[in-house]
């Protein structure tokens, strides 16, 4: 089962059941990444956190409403995305902050160096390269490699042509690829 069906199954089953063990696995499915990612808007873990638990109240309040929802993780980026916005609109911050200007944490389970069976300096040198590129390309590679988002979708979710998303991801894995070549280069022959 991939994970929008997994979200719609949970979805259905706070709408039609209020089932509160069902919002648990949601809310522990989707926390850490929605986090993040206002975290990349906000700019601050606090808000971040806040913002996400109000992204969470919403949907019990809304639940009745839950199984109209068609793409599941699309609707909680986007939503975490408008509050956030809203947030930052209403602090007067200023200027908007622009989705190339996002911060993209990067610490998943996608960069495990066990899970990759690299050594820690490899790993070290592609977190580098990840963290080095440009800050839109960054949020692309992270919403795609670690928060598991097709390139549609976060073309959408970043109002950028599907092409701009692919472009991005090509020039995030060249870069990321040229790193661990040279890392290849450098290691002392076994002779």
């Amino acid at each position: 089962m991939d994970e929008n069906e997994q979200l719609k199954r949970l979805l259905a089953l706070i709408a039609l059941n209020s089932d509160e063990s069902a919002y648990k696995e949601l809310f522990m499915l989707m926390y850490h990444r929605l986090k993040q990612f206002a975290f990349s808007i906000l700019r601050s873990q606090e808000e971040a956190e806040e913002l996400v638990s109000d992204v969470f109240i919403k949907i019990w309040e809304k639940r009745t409403r839950l199984t109209l929802i068609e793409s599941p993780r699309l609707y909680f980026y986007i939503s975490t995305k408008n509050l956030a916005i809203t947030r930052l609109n209403r602090k007067k911050r200023g200027v908007l902050i622009e989705p190339n200007e996002w911060l993209a944490q990067l610490d998943s389970i996608y960069f495990d160096p066990e899970k990759l069976m690299i050594t820690e300096d490899v790993f070290r040198q592609i977190q580098k390269a990840v963290s080095d590129l440009p800050p839109r390309c960054r949020m692309i590679f992270k919403l795609i490699k670690e928060d598991g988002l097709r390139y549609k979708e976060v073309a959408e979710l970043l109002h950028l042509s599907i092409k701009t998303v692919e472009n991005q991801m090509s020039i995030a894995l060249k870069r990321i690829s040229r790193c661990m070549r040279l890392d290849i280069l450098h290691f002392p022959s076994s002779n």
